[in-house]
């Protein structure tokens, strides 16, 4: 019966080798436009810079000209360029790398991301499939973090970087069983408990999605409760509240518009549908794409969920 209920909830809601200038000029591009619309219509301004992210910019800029055929200066080069929020600027520069370095997977993958960022999930698929091809049979390695985490411990690696966000864009256009592939794959690329919790939030939502809540509740055996994690505190709370071992009311972040809190928002949103509380789930979503995060996970997945809603009329 929870099954079944679920199910018609889900119904309603989710029914809710050239060789790059040295000048640069073919890649650095200038911003194309100073707002983003979301697909629900949204309207964001791209924000302002802090002076910190600006020098980074510009440090990596000057690299990356001074050195036009390193592929680590091009990488950073349009890593920077995103995190100033030039989205599609970072993707024609991944662009140019590409025709240099067809074989590099690196660039697929950051390229991917920033395709999710702009929704364009069908480019990023392809992008993070040839990612997948790519580094099939090689050693993973550690990436390097861009923004480092409190202990400057880098704990993402290439491997799991790529099956994350293929899974994600899968998830993001409801192909779910392409999506639960991706995260077992990122969950078994690596052991820290970081992946494990990031990996297994996501695989557990994705059975639910699917009908299948036994099958949900056995992908968090790995789930402890007195894991230690540097980076996806969010995620490991959620993976506990899956669980039954604390309460959802201990969960609920007031304000939507950072990553992790938007990480959290969504996870509940989809607990309580599970639950059948469509209205709670639903409220949920909606507050999270009122936030300014329009490119956080928790925002694109609540939006992707509100989108499918909207576009069978059951809500106005």
């Amino acid at each position: 019966m929870r099954h079944l209920l679920f199910v018609l909830v889900l119904t309603l809601f989710a029914a809710c080798a050239q060789k790059p200038s040295s000048e640069s000029e073919a890649i650095d591009l200038p911003l194309e436009d100073s707002i983003f619309t979301t697909p629900l219509g949204k309207i964001y301004p791209i924000p302002i810079p802090n002076e910190a992210a600006l020098a980074n910019f510009e440090q990596a800029k000057t690299v990356f000209e001074a050195n036009p055929n390193d592929v680590e200066a091009l990488i950073w080069y349009g890593r920077r360029t995103a995190y100033l929020g030039r989205y599609r600027q970072a993707i024609a520069i991944y662009t140019e790398g590409i025709k240099n370095f067809p074989q590099d997977a690196r660039l697929y993958r950051h390229r991917g991301h920033r395709y999710i960022s702009i929704r364009n999930y069908e480019a990023a698929i392809a992008d993070l499939e040839k990612a997948a091809s790519l580094i099939q049979g090689s050693t993973d390695q550690i990436e390097p973090d861009g923004m480092p985490n409190a202990q400057n411990i880098p704990l993402s690696s290439l491997h799991s970087n790529v099956w994350y966000h293929l899974g994600l864009a899968y998830f993001l256009i409801q192909d779910y069983d392409q999506a639960y592939t991706a995260y077992l794959k990122c969950r078994e690329s690596g052991d820290n408990y970081d992946n494990i919790v990031s990996s297994t939030h996501w695989l557990y939502l994705i059975q639910l999605r699917l009908g299948n809540p036994e099958r949900a509740d056995s992908l968090l055996a790995p789930i402890q409760k007195a894991g230690v994690v540097i980076e996806n505190q969010s995620y490991a709370d959620l993976c506990q509240l899956y669980k039954g071992w604390i309460s959802p009311d201990t969960l609920l972040q007031a304000s939507p518009g950072n990553p992790s809190n938007d990480a959290v928002n969504y996870g509940l949103a989809s607990w309580y549908l599970h639950q059948g509380d469509s209205s709670k789930g639903i409220q949920l979503l909606e507050a999270l794409v009122a936030g300014k995060a329009f490119t956080s996970f928790g925002y694109l997945a609540a939006e992707g969920d509100l989108l499918h809603y909207f576009s069978k009329g059951q809500k106005k």
